[in-house]
């Protein structure tokens, strides 16, 4: 069993919104409770499925002091800082108030599609002045590139406070050559819920969830017997959220996981622009599948 601080189940928690857009901090704390009720190792603010793009300064740095006065050190907390200005970037670590808090998630820098030595160089830089963990986040389906695994090997080779990945690239090879030659302190974390289980077989230790913000203690339940090797219940868990994590996505992300927590009655359905609510169509579908597995689950 792997006892890395970010192994297990981490969630990508959404951001509620009150219907004039504001943050919906009562409806945060209510969601929060859910989490760590739920059983889950550790939670992700600012993430993108935040909808952190959406939020001023002053809203982000309020709503992580909100996650720490909250949290009250039960679960380690990770802060989505990332971007593609390497400068600016450092001097926001710099600057930033890391109390309370476990770990940044660095999403690779996206849209100026920069090579192998480039997203090396940006991430050397961010680990001489950041003062708690990296999490490494390749997602190249957002940003236009990809952390190559030997470029993610080199990071986590030579830089102490560079201590996981959150892998969304979906490429087993990769994956897999990652888990195969890391150091034995170094977590890969899958960024991808439909195939979190499959991921665990070649080495992956946990998950950063979107589908665990509505079903933590499924998701917990099943990683935690997925890491002990008892792939016989995690499976049957795996299937039983199967359609349910497909069709959390089809009209993208967080814009189903924020229409399931709704049906949930656990926040309201709001999403600020340029995201836009899931249709109809696809919400009667997953009201449908949430209330068969709560049936099939009592």
């Amino acid at each position: 069993m792997d006892t890395h601080k970010f192994s297990g189940t981490g969630v990508a928690v959404v951001t509620p919104f009150n219907n004039n857009g504001d943050i919906d901090f009562d409806s945060l704390e209510k969601l929060i409770e859910h989490l760590i009720s739920g059983g889950v190792n550790f939670l992700v603010v600012l993430g993108t499925t935040a909808e952190g793009a959406t939020q001023s300064k002053e809203e982000k740095d309020e709503l992580v002091r909100f996650f720490v006065k909250v949290v009250n050190n039960r679960v380690p907390i990770v802060v989505g800082i990332g971007g593609n200005n390497t400068d600016e970037l450092v001097n926001t670590i710099k600057t930033y108030d890391f109390t309370g808090i476990s770990g940044v998630l660095s999403v690779s820098p996206y849209y100026n599609k920069p090579n192998q030595k480039g997203i090396y160089e940006h991430y050397k830089k961010l680990a001489g002045v950041c003062p708690v963990d990296i999490i490494l986040y390749n997602v190249p389906g957002r940003t236009g590139s990809n952390i190559c695994a030997e470029t993610t090997l080199s990071l986590a080779r030579e830089f102490k406070n560079i201590v996981a990945i959150k892998e969304a690239s979906g490429n087993f090879d990769q994956i897999s050559h990652i888990c195969k030659n890391k150091p034995k302190d170094f977590a890969v974390i899958s960024g991808d819920d439909g195939i979190t289980l499959p991921l665990i077989s070649v080495g992956v230790c946990g998950v950063i969830s979107v589908s665990a913000n509505a079903f933590p203690g499924l998701i917990s339940k099943m990683m935690h017997h997925a890491l002990r090797g008892n792939y016989f219940t995690a499976r049957k868990i795996h299937y039983d959220l199967l359609e349910i994590t497909k069709t959390l996505f089809e009209e993208g992300n967080p814009a189903g996981i924020k229409a399931a927590l709704n049906i949930m009655g656990i926040i309201k359905n709001n999403l600020r622009l340029p995201l836009t609510p899931i249709s109809r169509t696809t919400h009667v579908k997953l009201t449908g599948l949430i209330a068969k597995l709560e049936d099939e689950r009592k």
